[in-house]
């Protein structure tokens, strides 16, 4: 696709297998934004590049991606470049947690989720940020509600650090890469439905899973609440934008309830 607010912009997105990443391949794709992919799930991966080639778009998936190995993510942004000669949008999506109160959450648990959810955003960006300086390109990570507030009916220890780490870390990339022309923006989405919430935070059993009776808008987020916010800060529109965390949660985070 060639028209569109991304047209012939080289985008990393990572976690592209399902949820908000395949949602970001998609329309990212549709503003004409060239894709490159990934994710540890290689077969659902591919899925999203039929996808995104169905419709008209140009997405790559080139092999596994593991967000937490920095081999990986490495030759990963060099496939980007060897494939489309540059990047200018890096996209850190994906992720993984292991939720748990502080008096029974494992260290080997903590230290999953700091890797998968924070490491990986190191890693991609640093994999992608000499290319970012010659494009004068954009990060785009993505925190929650989970960095911002505590939570009585989540217990959450790692993943409340982990995603204000990232709160933290896009503030500090977006000062870093200044000089450079290099903008960094995050998105924290609230409560978003999507497959791995519908496992855990969304199940039957869960203490959260009535949490839309506590959301001022009154519903459950979607991948497609969250994407539009990541096209617009990665686009030209945001050109006077960086350092900056949106936060999408239909309201949640204001009230402070669940």
């Amino acid at each position: 696709m060639s028209g569109g607010r991304l047209a012939g912009k080289v985008a990393l997105i990572s976690g592209t297998a399902q949820g908000q990443g395949r949602a970001a391949a998609l329309r990212f794709s549709a503003e004409g934004a060239l894709v490159v992919g990934g994710d540890v799930n290689v077969e659902a991966a591919a899925e999203t590049c039929e996808l995104v080639r169905g419709v008209g778009g140009t997405m790559i998936s080139p092999g596994r991606l593991d967000v937490t190995d920095e081999a990986s993510v490495n030759a990963w942004a060099e496939h980007a470049v060897e494939a489309f000669g540059r990047i200018d949008i890096a996209y850190a999506n994906a992720g993984a947690v292991r939720f748990g109160p502080v008096d029974e959450q494992s260290y080997a648990d903590w230290s999953f989720t700091v890797k998968a959810e924070l490491d990986s955003v190191f890693l991609t960006v640093r994999a992608a940020w000499p290319h970012l300086i010659a494009s004068q390109g954009c990060i785009i990570t993505v925190g929650s509600t989970a960095g911002l507030t505590g939570s009585v009916t989540n217990q959450r220890t790692a993943h409340a650090a982990t995603k204000g780490g990232v709160i933290a870390l896009t503030r500090q990339l977006a000062a870093e890469g200044a000089r450079y022309g290099i903008r960094a923006n995050c998105v924290s989405p609230g409560m978003i439905e999507t497959e791995g919430t519908r496992r855990n935070l969304l199940a039957p059993d869960h203490p959260m899973r009535t949490i839309a009776n506590a959301i001022p808008l009154g519903r459950l987020g979607t991948p497609a609440d969250v994407i539009p916010a990541a096209v617009f800060l990665a686009s030209d529109e945001a050109a006077y934008i960086t350092g900056t965390n949106l936060v999408i949660d239909g309201g949640w985070s204001m009230v402070l309830p669940g």
